[in-house]
């Protein structure tokens, strides 16, 4: 079963760093079903695999050069 998560994302200077943070998560992170950042939002709605664990997915947003924190889990 996938959860969900969305993450407040700080750091984004426009659309283009959204989908760097998407590609990355999608990319590099081994069982992330989607990403889908929102720049006007400032936010990121993950879907992931159950062996995930959120701290991958901030690391790794952390890594793209940004901050993330989670604003809700489910």
């Amino acid at each position: 079963m996938a959860k969900k998560a969305v993450l407040k994302i700080t750091g984004m200077h426009c659309a283009s760093c959204a989908m760097n943070i998407d590609g990355d998560l999608e990319d590099l992170v081994k069982g992330v079903k989607s990403a889908k950042t929102s720049y006007a939002k400032q936010e990121c709605e993950v879907e992931f695999e159950e062996e995930v664990k959120i701290e991958q997915i901030i690391t790794q947003i952390k890594e793209t050069g940004y901050q993330a924190e989670v604003a809700k889990s489910s």
